[in-house]
């Protein structure tokens, strides 16, 4: 291993709740001389505690988080520690989250499929302030500019509208929604209402639909 001279390491903060996935992740980071972990969270509620209490430049976050979705931890990092780099981390897709991620201010974003390749020197340019953009996600991004007007009903979705699309295009009920996202079955009834009236479709088999043939869903 490469000897490390903390003063200068970028350091980094591993957000998911996958112990396997945090060791590796780790281990990698660990195999350079310019960057450090200061720490590891399972969940966003330690991230954030984490965040509190000890200083980093990166921070890895899961999307999947299980006490709050990755986006809304975003937007909370955003406000509290502006000058932070958030680099998304997904087992989904480019198409599905990559450009609402970014939108909603994360520095870059990386399938877990792609992250072992790509990883150091997406938190290397991150931490300079820069976006770190593969060439799918540039896909996705050019396929988005467009005008408001012109872009596609599931674009939008709130992110916790379109997080309740996915889980019933997946074959979720309402009230298993409900419990996965720690909210009441009646918000995710409001949600499923709005999707509905969003995307111009009648019923979750209508909603599935939609999805797969958008290729939101696996």
């Amino acid at each position: 291993m490469a000897r490390r001279d903390e003063r200068n390491a970028i350091r980094v903060l591993i957000a998911d709740d996958h112990a396997i996935l945090r060791r590796g992740l780790r281990g990698i980071i660990e195999e350079t001389d310019d960057l450090e972990v200061v720490g590891e969270a399972e969940s966003s509620a330690e991230t954030l505690q984490h965040l509190r209490t000890r200083p980093c430049e990166v921070v890895l976050l899961d999307i999947s988080m299980p006490d709050r979705n990755g986006m809304d931890t975003l937007g909370i990092i955003r406000k509290e520690h502006p000058k932070i780099a958030v680099l998304m981390l997904s087992t989904h897709p480019e198409n599905q989250y990559a450009v609402r991620a970014l939108r909603g201010g994360a520095s870059g974003y990386l399938t877990k499929q792609s992250a072992p390749a790509q990883l150091v020197n997406a938190i290397r340019q991150v931490a300079t302030g820069k976006k770190y953009v593969t060439p799918a996600v540039a896909e996705e991004l050019a396929k988005h500019v467009l005008n408001d007007s012109d872009r596609p009903p599931h674009e939008q979705l709130s992110n916790r509208e379109y997080q309740t699309m996915c889980f019933i295009a997946g074959g979720k009920s309402v009230s298993e929604i409900a419990e996965q996202l720690s909210l009441s079955v009646k918000t995710v009834s409001v949600y499923r209402a709005r999707v509905l009236a969003k995307l111009g479709v009648a019923n979750n088999a209508a909603i599935a639909h939609y999805a797969l043939k958008n290729n939101l869903v696996e």
